[in-house]
């Protein structure tokens, strides 16, 4: 094997260290305007380095006064978080359960139109949500759901689900037959077959595509931001969007709500890397 030119390594390098500082610089300057006074944010020329950084926007944001709560100076940004997390999880949820099961019937089975169907399910994710928006609104008033999380999970778990489905359907491919057809001789059936083989062999797919599926429900705006109207379903990215109104736009604490934010998936991606690198790669290899 021929060794790389030490200029090619000096170039990947500089190539890879611009394509970092291009990812982290937009969250950096996230950080730094929420931690920078309102004069500073508005200086001319930008205060890059904020001369007196304060954390009067986190307590701001975080112990919200009922009083201004009442008067709509400010969202209720702990209860949209709250609102997010049921969302975001329950419809993750929901599209594992269901995903695993229709990925390994897709992956295994033979039925009538099976390709038909699977074309149809990666088809529908390929629709333009604007294009929904209306039929789903029309749903929604007449099952009398509106304004409701349980209406936002089956939205989220209807665009998800197919994403789901397709990615757990490539990991499940790559498992041995033979390992389940032994299992299906000694008895087990297809249940037992999907909890104590197919499961645990496609553990780092299945984590890998938990968290893309938590990521798009965790940032979803257009759909939180028609079907919600109080903070009994309004979700984090609708609180964000908030701060700029008609009376008020507070640059300090949309950043700060940004800030906030993006800690639970970036907490996530750091705890379960190893997952998404090894989930990554082991389902494009096929046996």
């Amino acid at each position: 094997m021929l060794k790389r030119k030490p200029v090619h390594t000096v170039l990947i390098n500089c190539a890879a260290a611009l394509l970092m500082l291009f990812i982290l610089l937009p969250f950096v300057w996230l950080f730094i305007s929420s931690i920078s006074p309102k004069v500073e944010l508005i200086a001319v020329p930008p205060h890059w380095i904020p001369q007196n950084p304060t954390g009067d926007n986190y307590l701001k944001l975080l112990r919200a006064s009922d009083a201004t709560l009442m008067m709509g100076e400010m969202p209720e940004f702990e209860i949209a978080l709250i609102n997010s997390a049921i969302v975001a999880l329950s419809a993750t949820s929901i599209c594992v359960v269901v995903g695993i099961l229709a990925a390994y019937a897709f992956a295994r089975l033979r039925f009538w139109m099976k390709q038909q169907m699977m074309l149809t399910i990666i088809g529908l994710r390929m629709l333009p949500e604007i294009a929904l928006v209306l039929p789903l609104y029309m749903i929604m008033r007449i099952v009398g759901m509106a304004d409701t999380k349980m209406f936002l999970i089956i939205v989220y778990s209807s665009f998800v689900l197919p994403f789901v489905i397709w990615i757990l359907k490539g990991y499940f491919e790559t498992i041995p037959v033979e390992m389940e057809e032994a299992a299906i001789i000694d008895g087990a059936g297809r249940l037992s077959i999907i909890w104590n083989i197919v499961i645990p062999m496609s553990l780092p797919g299945i984590i890998t595509t938990v968290i893309f599926a938590i990521l798009a429900c965790w940032d979803e705006f257009l759909f939180a931001l028609i079907f919600t109207a109080t903070y009994n379903s309004k979700t984090l990215t609708v609180a964000i969007s908030e701060f700029t109104t008609r009376h008020m736009l507070d640059y300090g604490l949309m950043t700060t709500g940004g800030v906030i934010a993006s800690l639970p998936p970036i907490l996530i991606a750091m705890l379960l890397q190893k997952y998404i690198i090894s989930g990554l790669t082991e389902g494009s290899v096929k046996e």
